[in-house]
């Protein structure tokens, strides 16, 4: 497995060794020792899959309290993951990084706790999975608008935007940075 670079730190993005022939792959998606000498943390409580359609957009959400850290990859079709970083105290604040993830590279990407997280789905469906820190807590979750101007997220081009009502009110990032606990 490699550790490749990212921009905001605190993310950690992933390669793992994938062994293929014409019969097919394998690799290992999380070993607990591995994954630590890369600095992703648990320990993971939950697990989650979601299946969406392209164009879909789901995001930007984070876990307020106690926040939520997530380790995720895209198992089938690929995806434009977007990390948005919500740390007060940070120079980056209000910054995004975004990462092509998708079944054939198997990257990952580690998402501490802190940041916003979204994806907008590339290919015609996308099995996104996801190992979380803290269990979902509907009273915690909370979210910034994917098309905040501020923040001017770049979502590919040539693809037809699909989103939740709730996803397309969410509030803009400066209405709610005061209220962030990071």
């Amino acid at each position: 497995m490699k550790r490749l670079p990212t921009r905001l730190d605190g993310l950690v993005l992933l390669a793992p060794a994938v062994h293929g022939d014409e019969r097919g792959f394998f690799m290992e998606t999380f070993r607990a020792d591995a994954w630590a000498a890369h600095g992703v943390t648990g320990p993971f409580v939950q697990d989650n899959h979601s299946r969406s359609r392209r164009g879909t957009v789901r995001g930007i959400h984070f876990q307020t309290s106690p926040g939520q850290g997530k380790l995720v990859r895209c198992a089938r079709g690929a995806v434009w993951d977007v990390v948005v970083d919500l740390r007060r105290g940070s120079a980056t604040f209000g910054e995004w990084e975004a990462v092509e993830l998708d079944d054939e590279h198997g990257l990952q990407l580690w998402i501490p706790v802190g940041f916003g997280h979204g994806f907008c789905v590339l290919s015609d469906v996308a099995d996104f999975v996801y190992k979380c820190t803290s269990y979902y807590d509907g009273a915690t979750e909370a979210g910034i608008s994917f098309e905040d101007p501020e923040v001017g997220i770049a979502w590919p081009e040539g693809v037809e935007l699909l989103y939740s009502e709730r996803d397309r009110a969410a509030p803009r990032l400066s209405e709610v940075r005061d209220g962030l606990p990071f």
